[in-house]
């Protein structure tokens, strides 16, 4: 699909002021080591930047281009976010209903203590509660809690050839971190809310997704997995060791992190192009462009329509993107470090003091981010969207922070 880049001043921003982003992100490329960039911005509806900077795959000498294709890793998380709520809209379930009611086997799921023994939910996970990062799950790589360990045991995130029904079958069994609602956690609980898609929708998550987001929008090239024809576009990763294919120690994360480790590496095994019907996860999996990405964040910044076709309700996404926390888990923290400024709603960060988050913004301005460095943001205030797209897993470098200062400062009306 071809991109239009309309004028920016026809939209209120300046050509000159974003011609500054080209520089700053060749700058990662040329001097910091990130392989290649993508980068889009649009203003009312209408793209006025569109760009792509350094390597698809380095070492074939393949450019980034603007039909690349990258894995999302946690960006996943909002498109399956909105997807469950479809369902809600529909009346097929309310928020505060026990995951219980859809998938029994969480009737039975207890709750580890700090002293090692094993106790029942105070009351049962809400729905709401998976969306939220308040149902007590945890993830694999958190070294916070020692439930975290047995969901390494039990390889939740190391086995793409089980089925999202089988992933969510051992989760039950293993016990919460903490009681439900007790405080944010970051965690596998959109791969529930994706379980719920299926059980409630009776369709698989892919066919769903297929079927109510990805067709009407028109984004051809987002899937859980991608055709031979295409890997010719898929970006190669770099950077840190894979996250979810090895059993690192806190220490060792923090290391690597802070050391800037900057290799190819190959994901294949725990995120794998050709098993689309098995590897298919509600947190991560899905593979887009930076346009089809921006397609569906326009249609969200539209109140749930692009191009004549209406996704989802604006009251529904009005409600997904209000703070759902409560006042005594602000500012919630995310890997152990508290995010000032922000509240959360259902299935993405939203702000509520643009001074306490360090950077440009607008209250209301939602968005998510991915583990290889993808980001998404909208502004319904001044009606923007940003998305930005590398492959550089996890690492401190932060172009897609300077993405949003540089588009921030191009607003000139």
């Amino acid at each position: 699909m071809s991109i239009n880049v309309t004028s920016p001043e026809s939209v209120g921003m300046s050509s000159q002021r974003l011609a500054r982003i080209a520089p700053i992100m060749e700058s990662y490329v040329t001097e910091r080591g990130v392989a290649g960039i993508s980068t889009m911005i649009s203003r009312r509806g209408e793209v006025v930047h569109s760009e792509q900077f350094g390597f698809r795959d380095k070492e074939a000498g393949l450019p980034m281009a603007d039909d690349t294709i990258f894995r999302i890793y946690s960006m996943t998380k909002p498109i399956v976010s909105t997807a469950l709520m479809l369902l809600h809209e529909e009346g097929r379930f309310q928020l505060e209903h026990p995951v219980a009611n859809y998938l029994p086997a969480f009737k039975t799921t207890k709750v580890l203590t700090d002293d090692g023994s094993l106790v029942d939910q105070a009351r049962p996970m809400e729905i709401r509660e998976v969306l939220m990062h308040t149902s007590g799950l945890t993830y694999d790589f958190m070294a916070d809690n020692p439930a975290a360990a047995l969901y390494r045991e039990a390889k939740l995130m190391h086995d793409p050839t089980r089925s999202l029904e089988e992933v969510i079958d051992t989760l039950a069994t293993l016990p919460l971190a903490f009681q439900p609602g007790a405080k944010f956690h970051y965690s596998v609980g959109i791969d529930v809310a994706a379980r719920l898609v299926e059980v409630i929708s009776g369709q698989p998550l892919g066919d769903f997704l297929r079927e109510r987001i990805f067709a009407p929008l028109g984004m051809t090239d987002t899937a859980f997995g991608v055709p031979e024809a295409k890997l010719d576009r898929l970006s190669a990763m770099y950077g840190l060791p894979d996250l979810f294919g090895q059993d690192y120690s806190a220490t060792e994360l923090v290391e690597a992190a802070l050391g800037g480790f900057n290799e190819r590496i190959d994901v294949s095994a725990t995120y794998p192009t050709d098993t689309p019907d098995t590897f298919v996860r509600g947190g991560i999996g899905l593979f887009s462009t930076a346009q089809d990405y921006l397609r569906f964040a326009q249609m969200l910044a539209n109140n749930g329509s692009l191009d004549g076709e209406r996704v989802i309700g604006r009251k529904t996404l009005e409600l997904m993107h209000s703070n759902h926390l409560p006042a005594e888990l602000i500012p919630y923290e995310l890997l152990g470090r508290p995010v000032p400024g922000m509240g959360f709603g259902l299935g993405s960060r939203v702000v509520l003091d643009v001074a306490q988050t360090a950077g440009s913004g607008s209250v209301g301005e939602y968005g998510w981010a991915g583990a290889a460095k993808t980001y998404y943001w909208v502004d319904p205030a001044e009606e923007l969207v940003g998305v930005f797209m590398t492959q550089y897993m996890t690492g401190v470098l932060l172009p897609d922070r300077d993405l949003r200062s540089l588009a921030y400062q191009a607003i000139v009306d």
